[in-house]
């Protein structure tokens, strides 16, 4: 293609203009797909809520600093290890510029053996954490009243409770508050796993359970509401075979239909085991992690979902930019209906049900924000478009952390039935991590029920179990140092959370 039909191609695809006679303008196209910004141009859609942008870029950019300052500070304080008052000058950096103090005995040696600045990478990564999750409830605040899609909404639409397994993929850690925009609670879960391939019969187990309680009474307004599983994939636009799931080999069709065919079988399971029409409804969305834009499958008329018919949210910024709000929507839903009408591929048996559509419109309304937001924050696509994280997650989710390559999450409650997510992990950070010398920070956190007697005590014990399982898994790394796990639990309903066991973090530091 020559620069001409290059030229052309660009203004039948973006958003706003291109100076023609400045050829970086085809580079700025190429490079920022969703949206153009030329010098002097506002790029602001009608549908996009730029306070809450506002509040979660501050809430992101709050959470990165932190770990940011890090590996900056141990830089500094082993220029020093070699001076008479190292302990003082070392705990008066930290304080300082991170925020806490760090174990004593970890410097009464130093001058001896040298630093172990690999036990105190891992230390400060899981001080920083913690320092987040105690934070978060002041500074999730202002952006946690004004997410969109909340519990009323979602009952709305006829969901008592939404479940969500994305893939363990670092890059959709932040895919609740920032990429779909609903707001994480109670009724809201999130359980992660390699390549989106969630549990079968865990699922079932919690689909059950939920299902107890609308049929005793105990949920209001139960026998109107329904329970919704979401599987999510993720792929690359920009690197396709690159830098897509890694469970998947960066194949996007096979994470796809992956994806679909964990949904088929559950619903499957479901309908075998408690009869015909028990099955929930599903939803299958794509995310491409490079600008959090979204590919949201149709259901048809029974539920079914084609790996073929979708709507795309990016092509829905690009044209309704520049309409008004009322148009704008209007032309949104002609857009969910002409894929329902024609389908392409696998059209599907008819239209799907009123409060699924209600719910698939708002989160392409919704992902129209985020579009934006990487546009204006990231200029328009991630400076890093892989992998980015801080540790590893394993056990159960840290719920108060909602951030893109905060950290890779291993579901799991054994390490035999997680080894295939650890290890995807343990990849990634062998090429993030150990490639440059530092170690692969593990949080074995698990969550109890204080109405339990023992629960806390049995989460701890698991913990420690699985702690030691991953150990003995990768016993190279641990030899070399490149390995420092710690144990924390939290409180499903109460205060406690991510508190670490004392003597485990002792133990490992």
């Amino acid at each position: 293609m020559n620069t001409r039909q290059r030229m052309q191609a660009l203004r039948r695809s973006s958003v706003g203009p291109i100076d023609v006679a400045n050829e970086s303008g085809i580079a700025e196209v190429l490079e920022h797909p969703a949206c153009v910004i030329s010098s002097g141009q506002i790029c602001e859609h009608s549908l996009v809520d730029r306070d809450l942008n506002r509040l979660l870029f501050d809430y992101e950019r709050t959470v990165r600093s932190r770990f940011t300052r890090i590996v900056e500070v141990l830089k500094r304080i082993s220029m020093h290890q070699h001076d008479k008052d190292f302990t003082e000058r070392a705990q008066q950096l930290a304080h300082e510029q991170l925020g806490f103090d760090l174990p004593s005995k970890m410097f009464e040696d130093a001058w001896v053996c040298g630093l172990d600045l690999s036990a105190l990478h891992s230390h400060c990564i899981f001080s920083v954490l913690k320092s987040c999750v105690d934070n978060a409830r002041t500074e999730q605040a202002g952006w946690r009243q004004r997410i969109p899609l909340d519990e009323n909404f979602l009952r709305s639409c006829g969901y008592h409770t939404v479940d969500i397994s994305p893939c363990s993929d670092g890059r959709l850690q932040g895919m609740s508050p920032y990429v779909l925009r609903i707001l994480p609670g109670p009724n809201v879960q999130v359980k992660a796993y390699a390549g989106a391939l969630f549990d079968i019969e865990a699922d079932v187990c919690d689909w059950a359970q939920r299902e107890v309680e609308r049929l005793s009474g105990a949920m209001v307004d139960g026998e109107r509401l329904d329970y919704l599983k979401i599987a999510v994939y993720h792929f690359s636009s920009s690197s396709h075979n690159g830098d897509g799931c890694a469970a998947h080999g960066s194949n996007d069709r096979q994470a796809t239909e992956a994806a679909l065919g964990r949904l088929d079988e559950l619903r499957e399971a479901i309908d075998r085991s408690f009869g015909i029409g028990a099955a929930p409804d599903v939803l299958l969305i794509g995310v491409d992690t490079d600008l959090d834009a979204l590919r949201i499958h149709l259901p048809d008329a029974y539920g079914d979902v084609n790996s073929h018919r979708y709507i795309e949210t990016v092509k829905i910024y690009r044209e309704t930019l520049g309409l008004s709000a009322e148009v704008a929507r209007a032309r949104v839903a002609e857009i969910i209906a002409d894929v329902e009408n024609t389908g392409g591929w696998g059209q599907g048996q008819g239209r799907m049900n009123d409060g699924m559509r209600r719910l698939v419109s708002a989160l392409a309304e919704a992902n129209l924000s985020q579009i934006e937001y990487v546009i204006k924050h990231h200029t328009g696509r991630y400076a890093t478009i892989g992998h980015d994280e801080e540790c590893i997650v394993a056990g159960d989710a840290v719920r108060s952390l909602k951030l893109r390559n905060l950290f890779y999450f291993a579901h799991l409650d054994t390490i035999e039935e997680g080894a295939p997510d650890m290890d995807v992990g343990i990849d990634i950070f062998a090429k993030l991590n150990v490639a440059h010398g530092l170690p692969v920070p593990v949080l074995v956190h698990f969550e109890y029920d204080a109405r339990i007697p023992e629960s806390r005590a049995r989460a701890v014990e698991r913990g420690r179990r699985v702690r030691d399982a991953i150990e003995a898994r990768y016993p190279d790394l641990v030899a070399k140092g490149l390995l420092n796990c710690a144990i924390a639990v939290s409180e499903r309903a109460g205060d406690e959370r991510c508190d670490f066991v004392a003597d485990e973090v002792a133990a490992n530091h």
